[in-house]
């Protein structure tokens, strides 16, 4: 019988789908309804801001200070994950860590250059508008890559990080897992 332990907590899932839901709907209004485009743009960099803070005060897997480590570990971590021997992790593994910050610095610079398009100084810049569009494009990379390792994840500990995801709970760990 599978035992279940609670891991993410109801704030890191809701801001976890808002980023997912404001970054395809920014996309699908990035050439028509600009207006909304813009209104989800300021509204990311809200949720970016609320899961900074989150990842600071909240608890336990949302700290930051949880599941980011140094450059070591994670190399390590990479080493392991590429013979097929990663340690399963309760909260994020190392690369998911790192891929968090990630996310989250690539949601806020597509957002900043997305408002300095709007601002007097860089009105109608092509140049400020093609690092807005590249960085997008940038951002979309980490999040296929970011769904390629939570596929990847999944398969090799038989375990469905997405529905994890959604209800915040994970088998309980067993030797050899981190919590």
């Amino acid at each position: 019988m599978k035992v279940w332990v609670n891991v993410w907590d109801w704030p890191v899932r809701a801001l976890h789908l808002a980023l997912i839901a404001g970054v395809a709907l920014a996309w699908l209004t990035s050439e028509k309804w600009t207006q909304w485009h813009d209104t989800i743009g300021y509204a990311l960099l809200v949720v970016v801001l609320l899961r900074l803070l989150w990842g600071a005060v909240g608890r336990d897997h949302a700290r930051f200070g949880q599941f980011v480590r140094g450059p070591r570990q994670t190399a390590g971590y990479l080493a392991s994950l590429l013979r097929g021997r990663a340690a399963r992790h309760l909260g994020h593994n190392p690369l998911g860590g790192w891929m968090v910050l990630l996310l989250l610095g690539g949601v806020a610079v597509v957002g900043g250059t997305g408002w300095l398009c709007t601002t007097d100084r860089y009105w109608g810049d092509e140049t400020m508008f093609a690092w807005h569009a590249g960085l997008a494009w940038t951002l979309l990379a980490l999040v296929a890559l970011h769904v390629v390792g939570v596929l990847t994840m999944s398969v090799q500990h038989r375990e469905n990080l997405v529905a994890a995801m959604l209800h915040g709970r994970k088998r309980e760990p067993h030797e050899g897992d981190v919590s």
